[in-house]
């Protein structure tokens, strides 16, 4: 298992814009987008609109190319789904810019609108998937399995919808640490002096937003009320065991941030990464804040190539897809109904940090006043 990298890829209006390659200002051919029987991929609904997934998996073959933007390899096991897809299909995967953000991608979408440099299809944190539909830049398209998504993580016209997520958990290098912190209670605990790290700042990490907001659920807060999680985090700096190094690879390895907060699946990862190196990272979903965040797919309006799109799109939601996930330690969507179905990979699911309970999502509107709040507040309350 190779090491994940951080995508800060959830807060809105914080990150670079990527810069157009000098391509020409053409999409892919409109004949090898176009069925036998004269459909459209770019106006395809669904498979069966085109003729089925072979139609589809044929229109993308004379296509040849799927076009991303910020699909780190490393990241949720995205160098097997490509690797996958190459291979069971024979269409080349272009990834442009691999560690960029959410913002990257839509950028890249209004810039390049009309080229055939544009990308095809978006990884999105939520947030940033809703405002895209808002604006008319997503395609409706529905998988084969988008009603198995549940509601509350699936756009109701199928612009975007859920694929893969995580809890926020506890990192935590059992070599350094004599007891490894189970809640967030446990953090202000004077042992803990100057070990506790984030994965970046909150006002530009996804993770370190997550981590501020699932400490609000910990002490009194809610969606709607980020500021017990502020505070939490203002009391952990006070007593000193916030640490404002960021946690990467590096700064574990050297025993700088032995205790992260950080998704579940990127802790998850640093066990198996560390363990040649003989370091016991333990990752743990804290017992009094369970917060769960999802990033969203789906496919540029004018994807210069629709139908290599659209079966990027079912090949991340079939069952091999989302177990191809799930080895990368990231919680699939269909995850429940693939447990129903019995094409689940049991032995990969079991390997997940436990929790208990089913996830709940703040809403488009709690997240942006959340993170408007993070903003306003969060330089003062931990500042020297």
């Amino acid at each position: 298992m190779t090491v994940f990298q951080p995508r800060t890829a959830v807060l809105t209006g914080v990150l670079a814009v990527a810069t157009a390659l000098p391509l020409s200002a053409c999409s892919a051919s409109s004949d090898a987008s176009t069925g036998s029987d004269g459909k459209s991929a770019a106006t395809a609904t669904t498979a069966k609109d085109f003729g089925g997934i072979g139609a589809l998996a044929k229109a993308a073959k004379k296509e040849g190319t799927l076009h991303a933007i910020a699909l780190p390899r490393n990241w949720a096991n995205y160098g097997a789904l490509i690797d996958g897809f190459e291979k069971k299909y024979g269409i080349k995967v272009e990834v442009e810019k691999p560690t960029g953000a959410s913002q990257d991608e839509i950028n890249a979408v209004t810039s390049r609108k009309g080229k055939d440099n544009a990308p095809d299809v978006l990884d999105l944190g939520t947030s940033f998937a809703q405002s895209a539909a808002q604006e008319g830049l997503l395609a409706t398209y529905m998988v084969e399995g988008f009603a198995d998504i549940p509601d509350a993580q699936r756009d109701s016209i199928a612009r975007w919808a859920n694929d893969y997520g995580g809890y926020i958990s506890f990192g935590c290098d059992a070599s350094r640490v004599q007891t490894c912190p189970t809640s967030f209670k446990d953090l202000l605990k004077p042992q803990y002096r100057g070990k506790v790290a984030l994965n970046g700042n909150p006002t530009k990490s996804g993770s370190a937003f997550g981590a501020v907001y699932a400490a609000a659920l910990a002490n009194g807060g809610s969606f709607d009320d980020i500021l017990p999680g502020i505070d939490f985090f203002a009391k952990l700096k006070k007593n000193g065991n916030y640490t404002r190094v960021e946690t990467t690879p590096a700064t574990i390895a050297k025993g700088q941030t032995p205790i992260s907060i950080d998704w579940d699946y990127l802790n998850a990862g640093y066990t198996d990464a560390f363990k040649s190196k003989g370091l016991d990272w333990r990752v743990v979903v804290p017992s009094d804040g369970e917060f769960s965040q999802y990033y969203s797919q789906a496919i540029n309006i004018d994807a210069p190539h629709p139908a290599a799109a659209r079966l990027w799109q079912e090949y991340l939601y079939s069952p091999e897809g989302q177990n191809l996930r799930l080895k990368g330690y990231a919680r699939p969507a269909l995850m429940a109904a693939m447990k129903k179905a019995g094409t689940i990979n049991k032995t990969a699911a079991a390997k997940l940090p436990k929790v208990s309970g089913t996830p709940s999502f703040p809403t488009e509107s709690q997240q942006n006043s959340a993170k408007s709040f993070i903003e306003q507040s969060w330089g003062d309350a931990v500042s020297e």
